[in-house]
């Protein structure tokens, strides 16, 4: 007999001045809630893991759980869009939902506790000062900073905002838009001159962020600052896409720029090493074939 029917004979029985009236234990359902709570985690989590997708069968095993269960419970997280199915193979992956949520809950602080102690080390290992920047509309923003142990360091600080065409971190930003977002940006930014080596032409940009998407690091040869030379490389999120830059700089009679060639390899070893802090998952940036 049923819980439900056997509630309904009761209530009956106590309307007639029978038995008390019995009631289901207010705990019994929230424990099958929160077991299927956690069932669902668990399936995402798997799928996670899967950056190609995996299949009913497959998850089922790996999660130990029944097809027709597993079947049910993905089948409400498609309807959520928290998962998607690919059509052509019926392999379940990660929805975009689930990445906008994530993308929430990395904020700026948290982006800072991350950063400075991998910029910290960065600065120990190259003698340089490290930044760390975000984009910021049409410029950026450094977020996080250290300095070096160099006997001249620069006086920039967390927070400020620089602008994209002329500095290192701002070409890693650019060289992260779809080429419309590149050319949009070109029709509304002003290319201004803040020395006679920052590049003030469009079509000169072009070929620099061109050259940055092929290398995967960008330079800033005093274009922003006559007496400072600057190098950077993307650091990634979880989904793939370029959120911010790592890089360093130091004053143009010490930094050369065969001095920053030869210092972008550790440059590197701290981007991937963000990266993965923010959740990427995919190989090294060294698969950009910077060339170094």
């Amino acid at each position: 007999m049923s819980v439900r029917t056997k509630q309904r004979e009761t209530d009956a029985r106590s309307a007639r001045g029978g038995f008390a009236r019995v009631r289901v234990k207010p705990d019994s359902r929230p424990r099958g809630g929160v077991q299927s709570l956690a069932r669902a985690f668990s399936i995402m989590e798997e799928i996670a893991r899967n950056r190609d997708g995996i299949g009913l069968a497959e998850l089922s095993k790996r999660v130990g759980l029944h097809n027709s269960t597993t079947f049910h419970l993905v089948k409400t997280m498609v309807s959520l869009g928290y998962v998607r199915q690919m059509p052509d193979s019926k392999r379940y992956r990660i929805g975009r939902p689930l990445f906008a949520l994530a993308a929430s809950a990395l904020d700026e602080v948290e982006m800072v506790s991350l950063a400075t102690p991998i910029l910290e080390e960065l600065s120990r290992e190259t003698g340089e000062s490290a930044h760390f920047s975000v984009r910021l509309e049409d410029a950026v923003v450094v977020l996080a900073r250290t300095g070096g142990k160099g006997a001249f360091q620069l006086t920039d600080r967390a927070g400020a905002v620089r602008p994209a065409h002329c500095t290192a971190l701002g070409k890693i930003m650019l060289a992260a838009l779809t080429v419309d977002q590149f050319e949009q940006f070109l029709t509304r930014a002003e290319l201004r001159a803040y020395t006679p080596k920052s590049m003030t032409s469009q079509d000169v940009l072009r070929r620099e962020i061109a050259e940055v998407r092929r290398s995967g690091v960008a330079m800033d040869d005093g274009e922003f600052d006559p007496e400072v030379r600057c190098a950077a490389l993307p650091v990634r999120d979880f989904s793939g896409q370029v959120i911010g830059a790592i890089g360093i700089s130091g004053p143009v009679w010490r930094l050369s720029i065969e001095a920053l060639q030869k210092r972008a390899r550790r440059m590197r070893v701290a981007a991937d090493r963000l990266s993965v802090e923010f959740g990427y998952a995919g190989e090294p940036e060294a698969r950009m074939k910077a060339a170094i």
